[in-house]
């Protein structure tokens, strides 16, 4: 019963995180041909997008796995839980936002962006908006509200897209014809457009959650705030190493590379990444609903142990199937991205596994954060994001963005394996470790095959791709999901 549930909440928020990136693929084609791999605009979104996401975490500071700890905890006042959170938040999101638009000379100087310092204002923003609002999407998860949670999100999402559409599609027409019409509209400065429109569309969700606001009203609790931010300060470490995981090859990247051709070549790097987001979309969509489930089971004497080693085979079984899917029929999916960016197609198939590794860090983690050792998870992270920098500054002055993505890879795996043997000792988990390992091998090796096929025709290729992923698919269904177990199935079984 509890895994249906899981099941339903994971569709529910993978609606807003599946439907939502996909809508948002749309945007990757249309920057893509719009500003062009040469020009540099793109390494510029980036690299600055790399920044806001690093930057949320700080601002939340690990405040959104602790409202799930201390709202599940005997003797604490959930209401008073969520207004001391929201009001830490919310008081360090506006200081961050004041002080940067205060200093923001220096800052955008600092980040080479001296000639455009509103996109620095726009950033700063956004993220201390967006730290407020993870707050309050964390408490809708608490409360399992995930219609409005979905609501909210795709507001974000179909706003964001009608904006985009309008300033590079409609706004160069009516300019063309009619310029007197759209007088602020400048057709060179496309790039910051981008930062304008997400400013617009945060603030605009913002009104949605004036209800939740109201949590202010609950009060602020000294006490409770100083065995919150115990329980917090190693989660925002582990939250620190785990998203530099994520971006600091393209925070770094250009004080490796500076100069055009350093934005020229993150920008590839960055548009053929987002085709290997299809993995971040499960992964995203998974957490959401399993963070909370994970909390809320704890609260029973049970042993849920068997439940979270299947929780873990099927994850990665399904996870491999995406990549294999990607990777087979790569000649549909690069066309989500501008001729002038295929060169970088190289590190799909690195980043996908990359992001693997790190759903299944994910799915080790709860051993540290249930026995409240939160510090763990610091420790491994920290070493994680030193693999991953390491791998950077060594490797990717001789081997470009290809290096960034095998540090991916090399950090998330570190991470996944520290977790894991360190996890057996302080909560051990009878995981199908063997059966896991052969799902890995099986699709490395059907991938492996398929490049090694002299197959010149992109449809042939594809077609025999199919019949490798068949394969793949007879495996599963022979091994660990019989078809008289699927529900609509077994109907006609019987």
């Amino acid at each position: 019963m509890e895994l249906k549930t899981l099941v339903k909440d994971t569709a529910l928020y993978g609606l807003s995180s599946i439907v939502g990136r996909f809508l948002n693929y749309l945007l990757v084609p249309l920057y893509t041909i719009k500003i062009t791999a040469a020009s540099g605009g793109y390494g510029v979104v980036t690299n600055v997008y790399a920044y806001t996401a690093l930057l949320v975490v700080l601002l939340t500071f690990g405040m959104e796995t602790t409202l799930f700890r201390f709202s599940t905890k005997e003797g604490e006042d959930s209401r008073k839980v969520y207004g001391t959170v929201l009001w830490l938040v919310t008081g360090v999101a506006v200081t961050f936002a004041v002080l940067c638009l205060v200093f923001n000379a220096p800052i955008s100087a600092w980040m080479g962006y001296a000639d455009h310092p509103e996109y620095i204002a726009c950033m700063s923003t956004i993220v201390a908006i967006d730290a407020v609002q993870a707050i309050m999407f964390a408490h809708l998860r608490q409360q399992q509200r995930p219609v409005k949670f979905v609501t909210l999100k795709l507001t974000f999402i179909v706003l964001n897209i009608l904006l985009n559409l309008f300033i590079f599609l409609v706004a160069p027409v009516i300019h063309a014809s009619h310029p007197e019409w759209i007088g602020w509209y400048d057709p060179q400065y496309s790039v910051g457009y981008i930062f304008i429109v997400n400013l617009i569309c945060t603030a605009s969700v913002t009104l949605g959650f004036i209800p939740e606001l109201k949590g202010l009203a609950y009060g602020f609790d000294r006490q409770l705030a100083r065995r919150m931010l115990r329980y917090a300060m190693p989660i925002l470490i582990l939250g620190i190493a785990g998203i530099l995981n994520q971006v600091a090859d393209k925070i770094t990247y250009l004080f490796i590379m500076p100069g055009t051709e350093g934005e020229v070549q993150l920008g590839i790097y960055g548009a053929c990444s987002k085709i290997a987001m299809i993995m971040a979309i499960l992964l995203q969509a998974f957490r959401y609903a399993y963070e909370p489930f994970v909390f809320n089971q704890s609260r029973n004497k049970e042993d849920n142990n068997h439940m979270y080693a299947a929780t873990m085979k099927y994850f990665v079984i399904f996870t491999l199937l995406a990549f294999l899917v990607v990777v087979f029929y790569i000649d549909l999916f690069k066309l989500l991205v501008g001729r002038t960016y295929w060169e970088g197609l190289c590190v799909v198939p690195i980043v996908m596994m990359a992001e693997i590794f790190m759903g299944i860090y994910f799915n080790l983690s709860f051993w540290y954060k249930l026995t409240d050792k939160t510090y763990w998870g610091a420790i491994m992270s920290i070493i994680a994001c030193m693999v991953l920098l390491a791998v950077n500054f060594i490797f990717v002055p001789h081997y470009g963005y290809v290096a960034c993505a095998w540090g991916g890879v090399a950090g998330y795996g570190t991470a996944m394996l520290l977790s894991y043997f360190i996890g057996q000792h302080y909560h051990p988990i009878r995981y199908d470790v063997k059966g896991i390992i052969i799902y890995f091998v099986l699709a490395l090796g059907l991938y492996g095959i398929s490049q090694l096929l002299p197959i010149g025709n992109q449809w042939l290729r594809m077609g025999a791709n199919t019949l490798l992923l068949m394969l793949f698919v007879v495996y599963i269904i022979k091994h660990d999901l019989p078809l008289k177990q699927i529900p609509f199935v077994k109907r006609f079984v019987h």
